[in-house]
């Protein structure tokens, strides 16, 4: 039973944040809200998107339904990330448009707003932002991530005890120098094509391909 409820809750909650882009009234509210409250939005968005991604990811490698342990503990971790990535949207964005703006040439989107300068404005904010912030971010989760592995089973899960158990060969060769360009780059290039206000769904729903991707590669 716990395992049917699993598997309903999270595609019910996926199919409601469908219902509600697709249907115009409640897609002009969440456009609204996500323009006043961007943080609170934010937490939220994360926390349920990407907590899903990680319930799908256990479903393709072990088969089954079943929630990571300490669950809103890692909801609550998703949503606090969710924050720091939109916030750091809106600062590497707003800086690839002043440079962007001031500059003009190849290398340089300009200010004539044609679509192959749109393209050029959102790959720059998706490349700087994934090769700088990302490996932060990414360590950073992957920190609480292992903590969380080491207090389920009882052993020491300080940082530091975290930090030891760490895979560094494997998130560097895999996530970092994988992930990053084949696949983050890329997804943020489409991701800051899209409105302001759907920006921040669509980089917390990419956890859920993220998701797909390491239970392939495990």
């Amino acid at each position: 039973m716990k395992k049917f409820w699993t598997a309903f809750i999270s595609f019910l909650i996926l199919v409601l944040f469908a219902v509600i882009l697709i249907i115009p009234k409640s897609r002009e509210v969440f456009s609204a809200l996500s323009k006043s409250h961007p943080f609170s939005m934010a937490f939220i968005k994360f926390g349920l998107m990407a907590t899903i991604g990680e319930i799908f990811a256990i479903r393709l490698s072990k088969k089954e339904w079943c929630l990571p342990t300490y669950v809103v503990s890692r909801a609550i971790i998703w949503g606090l990330i969710g924050i720091a990535i939109t916030f750091m949207m809106t600062t590497f964005k707003g800086g690839v448009s002043a440079l962007t703006d001031a500059n003009t040439g190849v290398l340089f989107a300009g200010k004539d707003g044609t679509i192959l300068n749109k393209f050029l404005k959102a790959f720059y904010t998706s490349a700087i932002m994934n090769l700088t912030f990302g490996p932060t971010f990414m360590a950073f989760h992957k920190c609480t991530d292992k903590m969380l592995e080491l207090k389920s089973q009882g052993k020491p899960h300080k940082v530091f005890d975290a930090i030891g158990e760490i895979d560094f060969k494997g998130f560097v060769g895999f996530t970092l120098f994988k992930t990053i360009p084949l696949f983050w780059i890329p997804a943020h290039t489409i991701t800051f094509l899209l409105p302001p206000q759907y920006q921040v769904i669509m980089a917390a729903s990419l956890s859920i391909v993220l998701g797909v991707i390491l239970s392939i590669k495990k």
